[in-house]
């Protein structure tokens, strides 16, 4: 087991060109928040993603959050490499030793996103060396997976792991990455409205620094649901609740950063800050 000391939050994000952002078959059957497109409305959803993330990019840095950036893949079509969170996290102590965790993926064309070359290169172009890796990825050879931060919320201060079982989240998978980086699983099952397995934990909760946010009432288990809020009140979280509905505009899906002087900032998308004015 690794010994890491860690922060809750990172001043410096990757950040992977939509390059073939569009419609994935491969993915929709566990993701319901897909919906089917042409080929010419692919084109636009594309541009309209590459437009995104310039705009993003920009934001961040005029916040003083670092970017790196990195193409998609030209060898292979790629249409959800925007998400790198999913298969790959880095870990950091004091002293900028860094572990970098690969992760198994559930399809084929996400197992494709992966550069590990180019990543360690650019990584080291900002200096970031990786000290160490952990590759999960051959449990792909038994189609289980662990999708990263995805898969993960993590509190890297008390080294828990959140994690919502489903095909996209092996617990066999989650207790190898617990006993390697040393954090204490918490595994429950969340489902949405349809009573479908929801594909990633961090659709439905998030956790920062001094907060949580998360749609309770998907864990319909109420053993589960308890033990999960237990955890995020031992940690000392100030909860909040949020709804199905606002869930599904995807108010659980944000991510607490901080600026190069040590400011918070929470990320999100202009549907999820909606989604909490409403409150």
């Amino acid at each position: 087991m690794l010994k890491i000391s860690l922060q809750q939050t990172t001043d410096t994000v990757v950040m992977i060109l939509p390059d073939h952002f569009q419609f994935n078959s491969q993915t929709a059957n566990t993701n319901v928040f897909q919906q089917v497109s042409d080929t010419k409305e692919n084109q636009l959803i594309k541009q309209a993603a590459l437009n995104e993330f310039a705009n993003m990019a920009t934001l961040l840095e005029k916040h003083h959050i670092n970017v790196i950036t990195l193409p998609s893949r030209t060898d292979v079509i790629t249409p959800d490499a925007v998400f790198p969170n999913n298969w790959f996290s880095i870990h950091c102590d004091k002293n900028q030793q860094c572990v970098l965790v690969l992760y198994p993926m559930l399809t084929p064309n996400r197992r494709d996103e992966r550069q590990v070359n180019e990543l360690k290169k650019i990584l080291s172009s900002h200096q970031i060396e990786i000290s160490h890796v952990i590759d999960l990825t051959h449990f792909e050879k038994n189609n289980f997976a662990l999708e990263g931060t995805g898969s993960l919320v993590l509190d890297h201060i008390h080294k828990i792991a959140f994690a919502a079982l489903s095909p996209r989240t092996d617990a066999h998978v989650l207790q190898q990455f617990a006993n390697k980086l040393g954090f204490l699983p918490v595994m429950f099952h969340s489902v949405d409205a349809t009573h479908q397995a929801i594909y990633h934990t961090n659709v439905m909760m998030s956790i920062g620094t001094h907060f949580a946010v998360i749609c309770a009432e998907t864990i319909r288990d109420s053993i589960e649901r308890d033990f999960v809020l237990k955890q995020l009140k031992q940690a000392e979280k100030s909860i909040m609740t949020i709804t199905l509905d606002q869930m599904n505009q995807m108010a659980g899906n944000i991510l607490e950063l901080q600026s190069r002087e040590g400011k918070p900032k929470i990320v999100m998308s202009q549907s999820a800050f909606a989604a909490f004015s409403l409150t």
